[in-house]
């Protein structure tokens, strides 16, 4: 196990600033095959743990709405992704609302795009799905947006950030001309400096959403890369390939412990910064994330 760079001792609950603002909410991702096979979340993470429920196509809605419904039913608050180009027309959307408001009594959603190419319907965007008023008329309180610290090709084409930047900008306005709860989730990343420079970019431009930070859990090296190619994971990629060199690490797990630390030690710097929370990608198993973060929240 890799040494931390931020302690926390059994013994001792008192983190620096930025460590108990970042994880102390910290978040944590499902799919409804993984969260099978645990038998009670209520054993391995802490009661009122937000969990979010990714959205595989192909995977029945049942089995989504299930998965929601039971988390709920043990006590935690579930924000399933909903991707705009994966649903066939408005009213595909207002029935998995439904489904998800009436039978599991979900109240947030993190708005996607998603990742297939071209739309089922004339749903594209996050901000198509905002647009529909389905959201606020359904009572779905808490509004979650994707972030991309390290860009993102399938909007921006040519390399820059010219419409990501502006899709931003229009959510923040959505958040402050209404009562929704918005805030940024990203893509897991391993580079902090990529994510501050960005962080600090946006917020440069207006953007004031608080930033839950995307970070992949304790994995294989060869899952890391796996997902980052397979998701589209750029310039901190070569964190991944640097460790592959060092036989050292190579056979050994990844944990995130140097870039938590990280920006854990930038949010005590900055505790006006915009990142605020962690959210973990459980790439190497539930359990193994939910262990390595319990050792550092409060």
């Amino acid at each position: 196990m890799e040494q931390p760079i931020f302690s926390q001792t059994p013994e001792s609950h008192h983190q620096p600033a930025g460590q108990a603002n970042l994880i102390a909410n910290w978040s944590i991702e499902v799919m409804p095959r993984t969260a099978a096979k645990i038998g009670n979340f209520q054993d391995i993470l802490p009661q009122g743990t937000r969990v979010y429920i990714a959205h595989v196509d192909g995977t029945p809605l049942h089995d989504m709405v299930a998965t929601a419904k039971r988390l709920n039913a043990e006590g935690f608050p579930v924000m399933p992704h909903i991707p705009a180009r994966s649903i066939a027309s408005q009213e595909a959307l207002e029935d998995l609302l439904n489904r998800y408001r009436g039978e599991a009594d979900v109240r947030q959603a993190l708005l996607l795009a998603g990742g297939i190419a071209k739309p089922q319907g004339n749903l594209a965007s996050s901000i198509d799905l905002i647009e529909t008023g389905l959201f606020d008329r359904m009572g779905f309180t808490n509004l979650h947006i994707a972030g991309h610290p390290e860009g993102n090709k399938d909007i921006d084409t040519d390399n820059s950030t010219t419409l990501v930047d502006k899709a931003l900008l229009w959510k923040c306005d959505f958040a402050t001309r209404t009562d929704a709860d918005v805030a940024i989730t990203t893509q897991f990343a391993f580079d902090a400096k990529c994510i501050i420079d960005w962080a600090e970019r946006i917020e440069s431009l207006g953007v004031t959403l608080p930033i839950h930070v995307g970070i992949a859990g304790p994995a294989k090296l060869q899952t890391l890369i796996k997902y980052a190619i397979a998701c589209g994971v750029g310039p901190s990629l070569k964190v991944l390939q640097k460790r592959a060199l060092d036989l050292r690490k190579l056979l050994t797990p990844y944990e995130p412990t140097d870039i938590v630390g990280q920006l854990v030690a930038y949010k005590a710097k900055t505790p006006q910064s915009i990142i605020s929370n962690i959210h973990m990608f459980p790439l190497g198993g539930i359990e193994p994330a939910s262990r390595w973060i319990g050792q550092y929240a409060p």
